[in-house]
């Protein structure tokens, strides 16, 4: 009996890989697809050279862009393709002639995606594109990043009879991606998805509207900042035809709450038409995309807030990571004359990579940004104290008594003196000020003086 048992399940088995087999050795037929696409070209779809380009997630809007503008013309067309998810695992050719799929045109795949702030666009996340270039037919498959289906990026699929001809069109779309960019002139940051953590997705951010006075520093400290980040930017004509670098680096140190990132605010809001890219935390691992898009998208500004993060990422064996290498290639890697400018900010000087500043032309300009002297104590108390109504006399007090604290100290100190009065309904007063400083310098807390950046003695 049982080896009856034995002999059906051996020749079942061998009846499934003959199954098996004969799929396996099943020709590719042409699908409904194939047909339209052939039926486009003019020439088998078997004999296509396949061109690719893979495009970075954050560029496929400008990519959807270039091919709007090169398909708006007659003999050009635009359709989704059926088959399920099984369409996002093949290639372009194998969706024209499968053996077992009948691909068929369907509508298109669409995402909508941020192109600022406050705007969004319609972007081809599926669909291919029936174009005329050059007078002749071409087929282009285009299709947004899938991390889930092992595509990390998006992608540009083109098939013609003339592969030099793919190549050409495919240079056109790079052309009008720069001239037609979205990201061009904005204020963005990198982040990463569920799917795919180094696959960077652009996120706008609000271009800051920080003034001069707005930052309170020592005397000329703002100036030589400004000078080194706008000022070369406005003359980079003039450098650039006496032959000297436009590249810079610019380091920005000191305690916490010093008025570094408030810094890096006024220069975005000096720079309006410039392209910046924001980087801090964990998004500092995007620095080679942010480095590329500074290059395409110049004048661009580069910022790398807290980057002695990175002096924290070591090996297993005490070497620096991968990040660290990426950075220093950022740095490095661009030309001289490449408008860009890397701005770095960090807490702590001391566990700086010697490795970022050691070298000339990664950083030329370092600017401490230390605690606030009394002099810059009186001017940031009276900014954040603008139009609360308290006596010039009353703000300079508080100034006087808070020594070694930032400008984070001094905003929630007035926070709390209007919330005082608020609590009585009433206006904030002199005596509501006093009060909430008595709270703030109080030995109950210390912990809050260091949340806010206090730095010196803080006492009454």
């Amino acid at each position: 009996m049982a080896d009856r048992a034995q002999d059906f399940v051996d020749t079942f088995r061998l009846f499934l890989e003959e199954v098996v087999q004969q799929q396996r050795m099943r020709p590719a037929v042409l699908t409904p697809i194939g047909v339209t696409v052939e039926e486009h070209v003019g020439a088998p779809v078997r004999d296509l050279p396949l061109v690719s380009e893979a495009i970075p997630p954050h560029r496929l809007v400008d990519a959807d862009i270039a091919l709007d503008h090169l398909t708006d013309s007659p003999g050009s067309g635009l359709f989704g393709c059926s088959g399920g998810q099984q369409r996002y695992v093949e290639d372009f050719p194998q969706l024209l002639q499968h053996p077992h799929v009948a691909f068929a045109p369907a509508p298109v795949d669409y995402v909508t995606v941020d192109t600022g702030p406050d705007s969004q666009r319609r972007v081809v996340a599926f669909g291919i594109r029936l174009v005329v270039f050059e007078g002749k037919p071409v087929a282009v498959l285009q299709r947004a990043a899938a991390p889930q289906f092992g595509r990390a990026t998006a992608s540009l699929d083109v098939l013609s009879p003339d592969a030099d001809l793919s190549g050409r069109l495919l240079a056109e779309v790079r052309r009008l991606m720069l001239t037609h960019s979205v990201l061009r002139g904005k204020v963005l940051t990198f982040t990463g998805d569920e799917y795919a953590h180094q696959a960077a997705g652009a996120t706008f951010v609000p271009r800051p509207a920080v003034s001069a006075e707005d930052v309170v520093l020592g005397p000329g400290v703002l100036e030589q900042i400004t000078g080194h980040v706008v000022d070369i930017g406005n003359q980079r004509v003039q450098l650039a035809d006496a032959g000297q670098h436009l590249k810079r680096g610019v380091l920005l140190y000191g305690p916490p709450g010093t008025g570094k990132t408030l810094t890096v605010r006024h220069l975005l809001a000096s720079t309006p038409d410039v392209t910046a890219v924001l980087l801090t935390g964990t998004s500092i691992r995007f620095i080679t995309e942010a480095a590329e898009l500074a290059r395409a998208m110049q004048p661009a500004i580069v910022v790398l807030e807290d980057v002695d993060l990175v002096a924290h990422e070591r090996g297993m064996h005490g070497g620096p990571q991968p990040l660290l290498f990426a950075v220093l290639d950022a740095l490095d890697g661009l030309d001289g004359d490449a408008d860009v400018a890397f701005i770095l900010t960090t807490n702590r000087a001391d566990l700086l990579e010697p490795a970022l500043t050691a070298r000339p032309g990664r950083v030329d300009l370092a600017v401490e940004i230390p605690l606030p002297d009394a002099d810059a104590r009186r001017r940031m108390f009276a900014l954040y104290a603008s139009g609360l109504g308290l006596s010039e006399a009353a703000v300079q007090e508080a100034a006087d008594r808070s020594e070694g604290v930032t400008g984070s100290f001094a905003k929630e100190l007035m926070r709390r003196a209007v919330l005082r009065a608020a609590r009585n309904d009433r206006a904030v007063s002199d005596a509501d000020l006093a009060a909430a400083l008595d709270d703030l310098l109080s030995s109950g807390a210390t912990l809050t003086r260091t949340l806010l950046g206090v730095g010196g003695g803080g006492q009454a």
